[in-house]
């Protein structure tokens, strides 16, 4: 057993997978989570480090599910979190099925500030901790065809720097936001936008993204936006008006926007 404990949740695919991998490198025992059946074949592919690697599928979305994984820890305190659970949907606002969006808003918001909640009381009590939540450029941008997406990036964006200022006093506990650009994932396909333009186009590299995200973890850093284009996007997302980019947003997810 490792002297250093990780929890990565979204693990299975994408920018999880290669977090935990990243942990596992680096000397950290996993409980990794996901809510579907991959996660244990995940788990088999972190195990060729010489770290303890648990695996738990439970949806993130519900208090249930997060219970269920903070239950899996036994009492370990958790050195490092990588909150990286999330859920898109792409379509129309009005044409989505209220289930459907409401666990966007369960397992992008409502799962992730209350599994926050419970680590983070425990570091700051300790005062020591490193926890990287995943959130998006996409909130800074008015969603078209993704709305509910990302307004929920928007609250994450925003409700991290605010909880960064409430425990700054707390100097060995640090809280970093990662904002990827689209990302090559099983995302897109999963939120129903492969008939959109941004869901075919070329992405950023998960494990690209991934290094960014632990790079500025490991150096406590606030926040970082992976890759040059992403930091130039949310820079003229300050300036420009938001019908701007709400419309320009709608070119991406609309669907039948993909190339033919």
């Amino acid at each position: 057993m490792a002297s250093k404990f990780a929890i990565v949740t979204g693990a299975s695919t994408g920018i999880g997978f290669e977090l935990a991998h990243l942990a596992a490198q680096n000397g950290y025992d996993l409980l990794v989570v996901a809510d579907e059946p991959l996660i244990q074949s995940a788990a088999q592919d972190f195990r060729q480090h010489p770290v303890d690697v648990q695996a738990v599928e439970a949806d993130l979305s519900t208090m249930e599910g997060v219970d269920k994984l903070l239950s899996a820890t036994s009492g370990r305190s958790v050195d490092l979190l990588c909150a990286n659970a999330g859920r898109g949907l792409g379509h129309a606002f009005i044409d989505q099925e209220v289930a459907d969006w409401r666990r966007v808003v369960d397992t992008n918001v409502t799962g992730t500030i209350y599994l926050l909640q419970k680590v983070l009381r425990e570091m700051v009590s300790r005062d020591s901790g490193k926890i990287l939540v995943t959130g998006s450029i996409a909130g800074y941008i008015p969603g078209s065809f993704q709305a509910v997406y990302n307004g929920t990036k928007a609250f994450i964006d925003s409700f991290t720097d605010a909880i960064r200022n409430e425990i700054k006093e707390s100097k060995g506990v640090t809280l970093t936001t990662l904002m990827p650009g689209p990302t090559e994932t099983e995302f897109f396909d999963r939120a129903d936008m492969m008939d959109t333009k941004v869901g075919t186009d070329e992405k950023d590299d998960a494990g690209k993204v991934a290094k960014d995200g632990w790079e500025a973890l490991m150096s406590g850093k606030a926040h970082i936006i992976s890759g040059w284009q992403n930091k130039l996007q949310v820079a003229a997302a300050h300036v420009a008006p938001a019908s701007m980019m709400a419309e320009q947003h709608r070119h991406m997810a609309e669907p039948g926007t993909a190339k033919e």
